[in-house]
């Protein structure tokens, strides 16, 4: 029997286990590829409207202002457990954010949901591994404070798929590819391999998450008529003040789908700094 992919995406969207989020970030992949999934008035009749307002999470971490979040040195235990573990949150919710993806916008190409419900899956296995890590080193997610800041983007870009697609992907997750090329050098200064060849397959997967988005952005500027590189700064503008960090990692840019005349527009956001 057919289940709804939406009620399926809510499922994994609204759990608050760790572990069983990820199973079912999994599962959501498989079933979609093996066409147990169907959309919305194929299956199990009419959904309602989404009016999800928060992803399921445990317990812990705390979550706090950034501002009240402490800067550990990564040279001792606790700094390198506190940095591992700030990676594993952002990857937890990026979790909710691909299934949020597919719950929420539900007008869009069969490729689309195939593109985020990979991302979901990819996600999961990047938390799995973190988390694991974290356990070699006698600690466990949730136990460091914790930022909701991704989570809350999520709910302001909630009522539009092109701007979900240009600020979380192509900002957020896009300030991922930038910073993570430091982030292993970092552990590899301490000997960190272990951590190294993690945050290798991070950054691999997220260029293709990244470039999921810029795929499924330019595709709804082009449905609506728009110019995507206009209407990018525009809303960089409009919702972030055009506020942009660099370094910039062009190359790994590049592969997810930035222009060149996009960098250039980038840095010099970042010059004026």
């Amino acid at each position: 029997m057919s289940t709804n992919l939406y009620v399926a995406a809510e499922s994994c969207l609204a759990c608050r286990d760790v572990d069983e989020k990820c199973a079912l970030a999994r599962r959501l992949q498989s079933a979609w590829q093996d066409g147990e999934l169907v959309r919305d008035g194929d299956g199990d009749g009419d959904v309602a409207a989404p009016t999800l307002r928060e992803a399921g999470r445990p317990q812990r971490p705390q979550l706090v202002a950034p501002r009240l979040l402490k800067s550990r040195r990564l040279g001792t235990p606790e700094g390198q457990a506190a940095l591992i573990h700030a990676v594993a949150h952002i990857e937890f919710n990026a979790i909710n954010l691909a299934c949020d993806a597919v719950y929420r916008f539900r007008d869009m190409p069969d490729a689309y949901y195939s593109d985020w419900l990979r991302v979901a899956a990819e996600e999961a296995l990047h938390f799995t591994l973190l988390s694991e890590r974290l356990h070699q080193l006698g600690h466990a997610y949730g136990d460091f404070p914790a930022h909701n800041g991704l989570w809350e983007l999520a709910i302001e870009t909630a009522d539009d798929a092109l701007l979900r697609m240009a600020l979380v992907p192509r900002v957020m997750e896009a300030r991922g590819l930038d910073v993570t090329p430091g982030m292993i050098e970092r552990f590899d200064a301490i000997g960190d391999r272990r951590t190294v060849n993690v945050l290798d397959v991070i950054l691999r997967d997220e260029i293709g998450h990244v470039e999921a988005g810029s795929r499924w952005y330019r595709y709804l500027c082009e449905r609506r008529g728009l110019d995507p590189e206009t209407t990018y700064f525009e809303l960089l503008e409009r919702h972030l003040g055009s506020q942009v960090r660099c370094p910039l990692h062009k190359a790994a840019r590049r592969q997810a789908g930035f222009t060149d005349s996009e960098l250039r527009r980038l840095e010099a956001l970042c010059s004026k700094r």
